[in-house]
């Protein structure tokens, strides 16, 4: 087999590969791309963002992290799980907090209800 039937077969098979892996909103960002190159870099740029989205991603997830506080009537696990789920976030676009630093926000949005309990951990 020739290189370039090879390469043909390579791009074939990856974007295939891509289309099953996809969801629905996925695969209509991806529709129109002729090559798996193409796919990657919509895909890229649709979930990552140009560095200038990348960096309001960030400035919007840190505003975030900065007011977080309990919600009302929320169990102790959402609010755990929602710290977790923004830090993470901004843990894939590069700005990363420390677990000490997470615990302390946590820690800072309970109600004052909990201070003994949070003074005593």
């Amino acid at each position: 087999m020739n290189n370039d039937k090879k390469i043909l077969s390579i791009n074939v098979k990856v974007m295939n590969t891509l289309y099953y892996a996809l969801s629905r909103s996925g695969f209509n960002i991806i529709t129109s791309c002729k090559k798996a190159r193409n796919i990657l870099h919509a895909l890229e740029v649709t979930h990552k963002g140009t560095n200038q989205v990348k960096e309001s991603k960030i400035d919007m997830l840190v505003h975030q992290y900065e007011l977080f506080k309990i919600l009302f009537s929320e169990f102790i696990t959402s609010m755990f799980t929602r710290v977790i789920t923004l830090t993470n976030s901004l843990d894939a676009l590069g700005r990363t907090y420390t677990n000490a630093e997470i615990m302390r926000k946590s820690f800072r949005s309970l109600p004052k209800t909990w201070e003994a309990k949070v003074m005593a951990i």
